[in-house]
């Protein structure tokens, strides 16, 4: 900025400089001497001050920025100590020089040159008046002359020549503008007949039209006056007088002496800018020898410090062998390059101690961070802000349902508000439950305080809970099957013997003695039934593996379906190449073939109810498989998939008035014992699908549970 202002400030004051010595004074006097040193010194302390910066940046990049500071101060110390004499000596030096030429060109003998000038041009001035006010009084004595008698009368001509003579005119005329803008004579005094001379010139006749009285011009022998004697009726007057050459030739001889008196003038100008380029080229040499001697002598003096700055670089970069050579004496420098040296020293040595002991931490921690992956259940450590700084693999799995880098520095709140609450609230430990992918999750949850916050570990007890319920339900299962099915059998035997022993007795409510033993009889059945589902529930066989064919267990009970259900739509397919056998227990995957299809069967039969009269029933079921396992998805397009959704596979739930809750409570436990899952998902047209994964080795799926 400062290099931009003096270098602006350069420009103005050359060109202020150009205008005073390039413009002459009327008067022809040389500048002043103040006036010329001002313009030197104006001009000198800005181009100073542009060397001074110039050599500031040349020692900000000599330093590449480490010792600029020592750089400048030495350039502007020895540009200081060289600029100010310079400046005062060009002061003396302009101002004497100016005094100079003052003597020989003084105020006296310009005003005595002046004064003749003067005189020649005074009278030589007189004249051109007189002609000019003659002219213009002549023209008035002509006007009243035109008013009283015609241009063409003898007393016209007498007067007019009476007027020419009388003003002592040499020649007049008087001039008339046509049409066409041209000047034509209209009487004319011409002694010698020269007719030449009254030639107008259109601006001359333009001056007067716009309302100038006269207008008066020299020659050689002649003043010529040209006036307006009527503008309205375009008639002018011309007059002319023969000049005194004498008086011509003496104001030729004064502007004669002016003009080489400018000359000689001029001269002494251009010498006296001649002198203070000079001066001022001198002085700003002075000046960058001084900044120049200033750059060496830092150079050598901070070479050392820049070395210095350098290893302290190195040694911020991580390069602790960084050692300083050159000056160690006894001086100030040899001081601080030993100190640096050992300073150095020190801090390598105690950086291969940080190295180690930072080693071992990071083998600690990656150890620690090894056991934290390796354990099932869920870890977090959160600050007291509730920001977290650790997540394992687990709990990343459990809350985020991935497994990546850990979300350091995200608020707890935001990923688990459940914990979270827990925190606030001072509980040490508990139930959580968490819905994740539309699926409700059990968590038992423990916190404890650590020096910087909090550690939750929590562990997923869905499955577990699931387990409990089933083992609980098959034993309840096991008792009531064990104390209903006994009394059974000797209650529908009674009710038979009753109704064949004394229905023939009964004359009066016969039908009615038919339709109550037939009632015990059927309800008899019923509980029968719904005992053989208990004791199937809870006493369901572990499977026998044998390799079967999947394809042709799925028709097969699609068949069964189809021939029960022959106003359902069934359709079926195979994705992909031929589907390989599988290990299974073909006892029990027909049975949950069966069980899902008969709900699907039973899902579109109450969607017809109330659905429109062109609706189909139609239930689709498609067999896949790769390389590890086999799935069969049954879709329908019933009523869909109850609200609690989740709990549907658990035992005893169901969403039908007659329905035992133990349909799929037994496919679920059949695929889990073929080493695969039952998922739920919403068909596009409406309607549910039904995914039985089954593992095409269970055996092997199973040991790699295990």
């Amino acid at each position: 900025m400062l290099e931009i202002v003096s270098l602006a400030a350069l420009a103005a004051m050359i060109g202020i400089s150009w205008i005073a010595y390039s413009s002459v004074p009327a008067n022809g006097e040389l500048l002043p001497s103040g006036k010329a040193a001002t313009l030197l010194i104006g001009t000198l302390i800005p181009a100073m001050a542009l060397l001074v910066l110039l050599g500031r940046r040349l020692a900000l990049k000599r330093a590449e920025g480490s010792t600029a500071r020592l750089h400048v101060r030495l350039v502007a110390i020895f540009s200081l100590v060289a600029a100010i004499p310079t400046l005062l000596v060009a002061i003396f030096a302009a101002i004497l020089f100016q005094s100079g030429i003052e003597f020989w060109f003084s105020d006296n003998s310009r005003g005595m040159l002046e004064n003749a000038n003067k005189l020649a041009r005074g009278y030589y001035e007189q004249n051109l008046r007189d002609v000019g006010n003659e002219t213009v009084t002549m023209a008035g004595d002509l006007r009243s002359y035109l008013e009283q008698t015609s241009i063409l009368s003898p007393e016209f001509a007498e007067g007019y020549s009476y007027q020419v003579v009388g003003r002592k005119l040499n020649q007049s005329a008087i001039l008339q503008k046509g049409k066409d803008g041209q000047l034509r004579t209209a009487a004319i005094v011409d002694p010698n007949e020269d007719n030449e001379s009254q030639k107008i010139s259109q601006d001359t006749l333009a001056k007067i039209d716009s309302g100038q009285p006269v207008a008066v011009w020299a020659s050689a022998n002649r003043i010529e006056a040209f006036t307006a004697i009527d503008r309205g009726a375009g008639v002018y007057l011309y007059a002319a007088r023969s000049s005194d050459s004498l008086a011509l030739s003496q104001w030729e001889r004064a502007q004669s002496v002016r003009r080489a008196y400018d000359v000689l003038t001029s001269r002494a100008r251009t010498l006296q800018l001649r002198f203070n380029l000079a001066l001022f080229f001198v002085s700003l040499a002075l000046v960058w020898f001084a900044i120049w001697f200033a750059l060496r002598l830092a150079d050598r003096q901070v070479k050392p410090l820049t070395e210095l700055v350098s290893a302290a670089h190195k040694v911020g970069a991580g390069n602790f062998d960084v050692r300083v050579e050159g000056r160690e004496g006894a001086d100030e420098i040899g001081l601080l390059n030993r100190a640096f040296n050992q300073m150095t020293a020190q801090i390598d040595q105690q950086t291969k101690e940080l190295v180690l002991a930072n080693r071992q931490l990071d083998e600690r921690r990656a150890f620690t961070e090894a056991v934290l992956e390796s354990v099932t259940a869920g870890i977090i450590s959160v600050d007291r802000r509730g920001r977290v700084l650790l997540m394992n693999s687990s709990a990343q799995e459990l809350l985020l349902g991935r497994i990546g880098p850990a979300p350091v520095g995200l608020v707890l709140g935001e990923i688990s508000p459940q914990l979270a609450s827990m925190i606030d609230a001072g509980i040490s430990g508990g139930i959580v439950h968490y819905r994740k992918d539309g699926e409700m999750l059990t968590l038992a949850a423990k916190i404890a305080p650590a020096t910087a916050g909090h550690v939750i570990t929590f562990e997923d007890i869905t499955r577990q809970l699931i387990d409990q319920r089933q083992a609980a339900w098959s034993d309840v299962a096991r008792r009531i099957a064990h104390e209903i099915k006994n009394p059974l059998t000797p209650i529908q035997l009674a009710t038979e013997r009753l109704n064949r022993r004394y229905r023939r007795q009964i004359e009066q409510d016969g039908e009615l003695f038919d339709e109550l033993t037939s009632t015990i009889i059927r309800q008899v059945g019923d509980l029968r039934k719904m005992v053989d589902e208990f004791s199937s529930f809870a006493r369901l066989p572990k499977p026998v593996f044998r390799q079967e064919d999947a394809v042709d267990l799925v028709r097969q009970a699609m068949f069964l379906q189809e021939v029960a259900k022959p106003h359902i739509q069934f359709h079926f397919a195979t994705d992909g190449e031929a589907v390989p056998q599988i290990a299974c227990d073909r006892h029990q995957f027909g049975q949950a073939m069966t069980n899902v299809l008969k709900n699907a069967t039973e899902a579109v039969e109450a969607h017809a109810k109330n659905a429109e009269p062109d609706y189909r029933a139609r239930i689709s079921v498609t067999v896949s498989a790769d390389a590890q396992r086999l799935s069969v998805s049954i879709a329908d397009n019933g009523i869909g998939l109850p609200e609690n959704s989740e709990r549907i596979v658990e035992p005893y739930v169901t969403t039908r008035e007659k329905g035992t809750g133990l349909g799929l409570a037994i496919v679920n436990k059949i695929v889990e014992e073929h080493g695969g899952e039952m998922l739920f998902a919403a068909n596009d047209g409406g309607g549910t699908v039904v995914t039985l994964v089954f593992a095409r080795d269970p055996g092997t799926e199973s040991e790699a549970a295990e």
